[in-house]
């Protein structure tokens, strides 16, 4: 298999402040965009040939990727919108909708081919979910992953039988509700025949009427139940959790940047740190450019963006800092992601710069 597709349309509202300025795609874990893991792993598995469906900032992913030649790989764009009154307005057309505009367009899917949601981290065994699509004559497969009961109502829950049919879904049901435990990672398998099934021209969703679709029609439709690191950012506090899974070695092949000054404390270029006055204790990295005053306390996992100023006496534990983002003196940051402009907390609340409810001084290192 030779070819893939990214999806990367959606304007990621449920990671919100995350992706006021930045597509969903382009959020960094440790220093780099999600996305850019998802290309590297497609590499791997020698799939060199990879559209990406584009609307919300699309030039941000477009620009950054180019064609691909960085990573080995040929990259494509459709991107989906219209004119209005003169202006260019983005409008996605679904998931399965952005999968037939592509192949109306210049036939790219001539093979069996792989879709993925360019907004999770995966270290999926690629040849082996072929080759288990191709054994059991698969029209289509859905990569699913086994959650907790209490988890099904943020997943969508896939129902098959016995031998791996899927007969039915359900959308984000109750835990007591769930007839499975199986969620679907967004990671799917097919064959360029599921096309013809997809309505052209209108919005349409994979999971919600492709899938129910196949199932009515009675096609081969399977789920594989897989074992793998699937790292999923649907909300805001996802975001923490995995910045906090990754820095502490939970993910193969995500390998932290920088200089090991210390054991677990790596370090970007030109920093200023007074390593005999500051207390760090990894895993922690400190971006290019990063002054830490005497005094402060870093405990990790603890990621510092480049171009950061933590004042003395604050303390940052377990955090995310964006880069350019200025603590204040004497503040205490605990399980937080911040910017210069707002902080999140590890249960999703959000505040901003001047917000007095919230007793911290932060701000923006370059002012």
């Amino acid at each position: 298999m030779a070819k893939a597709m990214i999806l990367a349309a959606g304007q990621g509202t449920r990671v919100r402040p995350l992706t006021k300025h930045t597509p969903k795609p382009m959020v960094p874990i440790l220093g780099k965009p999600v996305m850019e893991y998802l290309v590297e792993h497609l590499a791997r598995y020698d799939v060199k040939q990879i559209m990406v469906n584009v609307a919300f900032m699309h030039w941000k992913i477009e620009n950054y990727f180019g064609s691909g030649h960085r990573w080995g790989v040929e990259l494509g764009y459709s991107y989906e919108g219209v004119r209005e009154q003169g202006e260019v307005v983005c409008k996605p057309v679904g998931s399965a909708g952005g999968m037939r505009k592509i192949q109306d367009f210049g036939g790219f899917f001539d093979e069996t081919f792989i879709v993925l949601c360019g907004d999770a981290v995966i270290d999926l065994d690629i040849a082996a979910a072929v080759a288990e699509h191709k054994a059991k004559g698969a029209i289509a497969s859905v990569v699913t992953f086994e959650v907790p009961r209490e988890q099904t109502k943020n997943y969508g829950i896939v129902v098959a039988d016995a031998e791996g049919r899927v007969t039915s879904f359900q959308e984000k049901p109750k835990p007591e509700d769930a007839k499975s435990l199986l969620a679907s990672t967004g990671i799917y398998i097919f064959e360029p025949a599921v096309l013809d099934l997809i309505p052209p021209g209108v919005e349409f969703d994979i999971g919600s009427q492709l899938f129910p679709l196949l199932v009515e029609k009675g096609l081969p439709f399977f789920a594989q139940n897989r074992s793998f690191n699937w790292i999923d950012i649907g909300r805001v506090t996802d975001y923490w959790a995995v910045t906090q899974q990754v820095m502490a070695g939970g993910v193969a092949q995500m390998d932290m940047p920088g200089r090991e000054v210390k054991p677990q404390v790596w370090v970007g270029l030109n920093t200023s740190v007074d390593w005999d006055r500051v207390l760090i204790e990894g895993p922690v990295y400190i971006g290019s450019n990063v002054r830490i005053e005497p005094g402060a306390k870093i405990i990790g996992p603890t990621w510092i963006g480049h171009g950061s100023h933590v004042r003395g006496g604050a303390t940052v534990e377990r955090s995310v800092l964006i880069e350019h983002t200025r603590i204040g003196e004497g503040m205490t940051v605990r399980e937080m992601i911040i910017s210069p402009h707002y902080c999140v907390d590890r249960s999703g609340h959000t505040s901003y710069v001047g917000d007095e409810a919230r007793p911290l001084r932060w701000g923006d290192a370059r002012a």
